[in-house]
């Protein structure tokens, strides 16, 4: 089971990576805290002091055109928000 989908590279998720430590994960679902914060720090080589998940829910759209109403909704996901111990910090932009 691959635990890490990818990283969430927002401005809000820069913001609090570059003053609290912390850094957002898109991850797979029927993953706990204790399976992400082993696979982030065998993935990046530094040491997780916390774990915060959370669902984050589908968002759904009708909309109303000339061939009748269309629905639709994006894909519900799991996030995980990890912090990491003060003097680590994990780079994404290493390997590009």
């Amino acid at each position: 089971m691959d635990i890490l989908i990818k990283p969430i590279i927002t401005e809000k998720a820069t913001t609090d990576a570059e003053l609290n430590n912390r850094y957002g994960f898109v991850v797979n679902p029927k993953a706990n805290k204790v399976e992400i914060k082993k696979a982030v720090e065998a993935a990046y080589g530094v040491s997780v002091t916390a774990v915060r998940t959370m669902n984050v829910r589908p968002d759904r759209r009708v909309r109303y055109t000339k061939t009748g109403i269309q629905t639709g909704k994006t894909n519900a996901y799991k996030k995980a928000i990890v912090q990491v111990a003060e003097g680590d910090s994990i780079d994404f932009y290493a390997n590009i």
